[in-house]
C-alpha cells in the first residue's frame, strides 16, 4: 500500500477518534473505542513516516491529501 494512503488514513482516523473520546468523557464512560482508534491511527502514521524514504514535512500534508483524493476520484 502507498505510504500517502496510509498517512491520510491515519490522520482521518485520528480526527474521527476525538469526537468518540469526547462523547465517552461527557457520558462518564471509558473511552475504549476512541482509545483504540487513536492507537491504530498512531501506528498508521508512524508506519507511513518510517516507510517513505524522503519522509513527510508539515507543509506536504495538504498536497498529500489532495493527491490521495484525486487518485480516489479517478
Amino acid at each position: 500500500m502507498d505510504t500517502d494512503i496510509i498517512l491520510v488514513t491515519g490522520i482521518l482516523l485520528g480526527a474521527l477518534a476525538l469526537p468518540s473520546m469526547l462523547s465517552a468523557y461527557s457520558e462518564a464512560r471509558p473511552p475504549r473505542t476512541g482509545a483504540i482508534m487513536v492507537l491504530i491511527s498512531s501506528v498508521l502514521i508512524v508506519v507511513a513516516l518510517t516507510q517513505k524514504p524522503t519522509g513527510y514535512r508539515f507543509k506536504d500534508i495538504p498536497s498529500v491529501f489532495v493527491e490521495v483524493i484525486a487518485r480516489a476520484l479517478h
